[in-house]
Order: C-alpha cells, then structure tokens, then sequence
C-alpha cells in the first residue's frame, strides 16, 4: 500500500493518533502527495513526500492521478462555486493545482471549484524574493503543527517556504552538477596530458 496519493481537500490536520482528540503533528494542503501506510474505514496513515511526516488523516478526499500545473502563491485563495460567486472556502499558500479551464480572471480546478487566477502562478514560478514569502505571515497567529493562514510554527514556516522554492532549489543543484561534471572533466583531461607527456617522455 505504498503507492503515491494527491490529497484533495483544502487542508488538514495530521494527528499522531486516529482521534481528532489525538495530538497534531503538521497538515497536509490540496495537491500535496503522499503514501499510505494502513487505512481502515474511517482513518489512513500517511507518510507525506516532501517532508516525510507521519500520522493519520480522515479516510477520504484523495486521488491517485493528478498532474498539477499551477500552485497558489497567495496567503490564501478564496473558492468559487463558478465565477463570481464565492464560498467561505480557502485554499492555503503553495497549494498545487491542475487547472484545466479559465474564464476571465478565474481558473477551474475541480468541478464546481474555481479560484482567481491573481491567486496563483505556475508550478516552476521562481520567486527569489525570499523576505516577501516569509511577509505573508506576519499577522498569522501561532499554532502547533500548522503552516496554513489559519495558523502555523516555526519548523512549518521553513517548510512552506522551502515547498514554494523547491524549483528554485532544483535548477541550482543542476547548475552545480554541470559545473561539478565540467570540473570532473578537465581534471581527467589534466591526469590524460600528464600520462601521455610521462609515456613520451619514456620513449626518447
């Protein structure tokens, strides 16, 4: 029962227990993928992909398939059931999307579930303005185990802003593998001259 899972729902808690009365270890936001460890009727255990938290979640809103093209770059993203007309729903910051249909300033992600597209960007967005993440928060109260506008900790901070960069991150570990491979290769090139200048040097 390893295989890889979408959650679907705008966020939850992740308890260490299967009880809403157990104690919350983090959260899980719409698009974030994860295993699953057991389930019974009612509770899955989970262990998240990105950062490797494990607890147990309510037994529902998950998919098998979802390919995510967008995330939400807003503190929060408030839901439509269709273009101007809204819900009391939010969708928290850096959660991904697989926006498959736009209508004048709005996006739709899931029947009956649009979102405004000033909410979001596209999933390789690179923001490098790594303060203004950090910003978004300033008036959000602390809460053990969150990291939504709700509320979140200081271990979750660093996470949503290391979730948000994480192509960012990616492209400068290719730019220092290829310089890395770049260096490799004039130092075989070097070790190369050097064995052929001492075979010479034996030769006359």
């Amino acid at each position: 029962m390893q295989s890889n899972f979408y959650f679907i729902s705008n966020f939850s808690n992740i308890y260490k227990k299967p009880s809403s009365k157990s104690e919350v270890t983090s959260q899980i936001i719409y698009g974030e993928k994860f295993k699953i460890l057991s389930k019974n009727k009612n509770w899955i255990k989970i262990k998240t992909s990105f950062d490797n938290y494990k607890g147990f979640i309510r037994n529902s809103k998950y998919i098998e398939k979802f390919s995510p093209n967008y995330k939400v770059s807003s503190l929060k993203a408030k839901i439509f059931k269709k273009p101007g007309v809204g819900t009391n729903s939010w969708l928290p910051l850096a959660s991904k999307l697989s926006v498959f249909e736009q209508k004048s300033n709005y996006v739709k992600i899931e029947k009956n579930k649009w979102i405004k597209k000033k909410d979001i960007k596209k999933l390789n967005h690179k923001d490098k303005n790594f303060i203004k993440i950090f910003k978004k928060f300033v008036n959000v109260k602390y809460i053990w185990g969150g990291k939504t506008f709700r509320g979140i900790d200081c271990s979750a901070l660093l996470q949503i802003f290391f979730f948000i960069i994480t192509h960012f991150i990616q492209e400068i570990r290719k730019i220092r593998s290829n310089i890395q491979k770049r260096i490799q290769k004039k130092e075989n090139l070097k070790k190369e001259i050097l064995f052929f200048g001492k075979v010479m040097l034996q030769c006359v």
